[in-house]
């Protein structure tokens, strides 16, 4: 039963090098296949109105060079369409951006060129099986499916290769680990430069979003600036964190 609760929650939790938990509402066939109907439709909406203007100039250019043209305007529209759009700003699709999703790294950063590359260009082995004869046949996308409901991450075989997810858009909210007090606050035993005070700041300030033992295991490496270890050493870290700032605010 415990299993089975963890596979229906699509809010899943990815911890970086750093310690820091990334949570990310992860999209379902269903969504993802409402989006992908929808991208269908502008994509041949495009090839046919733009394909019958260029056929409209076929008598101006030639027929040969109408159908090279229209060619060319299938092999764009239907292969660089979800690469534009994914490695852009918006990282998703106009279909992915109207149900609300969008594509990035299982890291949770977004995707790059030559992923959006890979993971679309696999779109023709997710397709498989196709009804019909030869490469215009009508993809079923079996494979897709198969894939997408056999993994945690609901991950196609073009996600699987270029190591992206499809996520909802809408950020949810991190987890917060509230950071112990200090009991007061400790001018530090020694001057600091510039960095080793923004190196402070910065654990000060993350440190809510760290366990226990992991903020213990980060300030242990600055058992030298605090003279202690494990607990102590993560509350008078902060106490000379938090008299860096009081001394900055006066």
């Amino acid at each position: 039963m415990e299993g089975r609760g963890a596979r229906l929650d699509t809010l899943q939790a990815i911890e970086l090098a750093e310690g820091v938990e990334v949570r990310l509402r992860v999209a379902g066939p269903l969504l993802r296949g409402g989006a992908l109907a929808l991208d269908l439709v502008i994509q041949w909406a495009v090839i046919l109105l733009v394909g019958f203007v260029l056929m409209l100039t076929g008598t101006v250019v030639g027929g040969q060079t109408s159908v090279g043209m229209i060619s060319l305007l299938w092999f764009f529209v239907w292969w660089w369409y979800p690469v534009f759009f994914e490695a852009g700003r918006w990282g998703a699709t106009p279909g992915k951006k109207i149900v609300g999703l969008r594509v990035v790294q299982t890291s949770g950063s977004p995707i790059t060129f030559g992923q959006a590359v890979l993971r679309n260009f696999l779109r023709y082995a997710d397709g498989l099986p196709f009804l019909g004869l030869g490469f215009f046949g009508i993809p079923t996308f079996g494979f897709a499916l198969a894939t997408v409901v056999a993994t945690r991450r609901f991950q196609r075989l073009g996600d699987l290769a270029a190591r992206t997810v499809v996520v909802y858009d809408k950020l949810v909210a991190e987890p917060e680990v509230p950071a112990p007090p200090p009991i007061e606050s400790t001018a530090p035993s020694v001057a600091l430069r510039p960095e080793e005070v923004r190196a402070l700041a910065a654990f000060r300030d993350r440190a809510g979003l760290w366990s226990e033992g992991r903020r213990e295991e980060i300030a242990d490496h600055a058992r030298e600036l605090s003279g202690s270890s494990g607990p102590a050493g993560v509350s008078r870290l902060m106490a000379m964190a938090h008299w860096l700032q009081d001394r900055d605010r006066r």
